[in-house]
């Protein structure tokens, strides 16, 4: 599937297939602010028949956004404009 990622401000992208957003990947913060991972999840919770590969849940985590990014097949990264 050919995503797409948007920079919408530090640690957080709009997650896009085929040009419409379906979710987001987010840095997951402690509550101190340091970086303890990130997330790709879904807007929706519907059906698992509904959700874009690779997704199987809602939500991933991930180590590091580099890992993100092979998971989705290294889609494109662009600033929202």
């Amino acid at each position: 599937m050919p995503y797409t990622l948007v920079r919408l401000a530090p640690g957080s992208y709009d997650l896009v297939l085929d040009g419409e957003i379906v979710g987001s990947v987010v840095e997951d913060l402690t509550a101190r602010g340091y970086a303890k991972g990130w997330q790709a999840e879904l807007l929706t919770n519907g059906p698992v028949i509904n959700w874009p590969a690779p997704f199987t849940k809602p939500e991933h985590d991930f180590e590091s956004f580099e890992a993100v990014l092979a998971w989705l097949g290294f889609p494109p990264v662009s600033e929202a404009e």
